[in-house]
C-alpha cells in the first residue's frame, strides 16, 4: 500500500501538482493554499498541500505530503518540494530551480534542477547518489509541480487536448492533458462545478497497463484542484480538497 501512497502523490503532485494563458491568470489568488486528503480505498493514509506565493520578482511553489500515524507506523512518508520561478508570461513564470526532498519509509531521494531557459538546457543535482546531468529543454519547461499552476491557467474545452514539456529529473516529457467533460462534485470543501481532465501520465510500478490519474478543476477563473484519482492494482486513491486559502 506504501507504493500506491507514493505513486498517488507523485500524480497529484504532477496534476495537483499541473495551470493557463494570462487572461485566466487573473483569476490566480496569491497566496493561494490547498490542503487535501490522502485515501486508499477509503481508509485515510495522509494529508498533503501545495502553496504559491509571490517573493519579489520571483515566485515560490511549495509541496508536501505526510502520512498519518497509522501509516507511519510501518511506512512513513514525509514529501518536500520547492519550485522557484521568474515572474514572467505565460503564467505561473519562467522555472528558476526546483528541488524535491522525499522521505519514504527507509527511503530519501534529494534532487535539485536547475533551470536555463534562454540556453535551452537545465542541470540535474542527485545529492544523495553525486549524479549531474545536463538535460536539453524547450522555450516553455516547466517542472513537474510549477506544471500544475500552467495547466490550471489554460482554456479547458472539453473533448479537446494540450500538451505540456514537464522536466521530470533527467528526462523530459510532452505530456498530453486531456480535457474530458464538466462535472458538479462533493468534497469536504464544499460542492463545486468542475472540469475533468486526465493527464497521460505513462503508467509504471502499480499503474503499469491502467490510465493515469483523473483530475477535477473548479469550473471558474481560480480553477482550484478539488479532486485527483487514481486505480491501482487493489481499489483506488483519491486526494479531496478539505480546506486552505484560496
Amino acid at each position: 500500500m506504501g507504493k500506491n501512497l507514493l505513486a498517488l502523490l507523485s500524480l497529484i503532485m504532477l496534476c495537483v501538482g499541473l495551470a493557463f494563458p494570462s487572461a485566466v491568470a487573473a483569476g490566480q489568488k496569491i497566496p493561494e493554499k490547498l490542503v487535501y486528503s490522502l485515501s486508499w480505498t477509503g481508509i485515510t493514509v495522509g494529508t498533503a498541500s501545495q502553496e504559491i506565493v509571490d517573493e519579489g520578482e520571483n515566485r515560490r511553489i511549495i509541496s508536501s505530503a505526510r502520512s498519518n500515524d497509522w501509516l507511519s507506523k510501518f511506512f512513513p512518508v514525509d514529501d518536500r518540494t520547492e519550485s522557484v520561478l521568474l515572474k514572467k508570461e505565460p503564467f505561473p513564470g519562467e522555472p528558476r530551480t526546483y528541488r524535491m526532498l522525499f522521505k519514504e519509509g527507509t527511503r530519501v531521494r534529494d534532487r535539485e534542477i536547475s533551470f536555463n531557459i534562454a540556453g535551452r538546457v537545465a542541470n540535474y543535482h542527485d545529492r544523495i547518489k553525486g549524479e549531474r546531468a545536463i538535460v536539453p529543454i524547450g522555450p516553455e519547461t516547466f517542472d513537474i509541480y510549477s506544471s500544475f499552476y500552467y495547466v490550471r491557467h489554460q482554456p479547458l474545452v472539453p473533448g479537446k487536448s494540450f500538451y505540456i514539456n514537464v522536466l521530470d529529473s533527467k528526462k523530459l516529457h510532452r505530456i498530453e492533458v486531456r480535457v474530458l467533460k464538466r462535472e458538479r462534485i462533493s468534497v469536504p470543501a464544499g460542492v463545486f462545478d468542475t472540469v475533468k481532465v486526465e493527464p497521460m501520465v505513462k503508467p509504471v510500478g502499480v499503474f503499469e497497463g491502467k490510465r493515469g490519474a483523473y483530475i477535477w478543476l473548479s469550473d471558474d477563473d481560480r480553477r482550484i484542484p478539488v479532486k485527483a484519482q487514481t486505480k491501482v492494482t487493489v481499489g483506488s486513491v483519491t486526494a479531496v480538497l478539505t480546506g486552505g486559502n484560496y
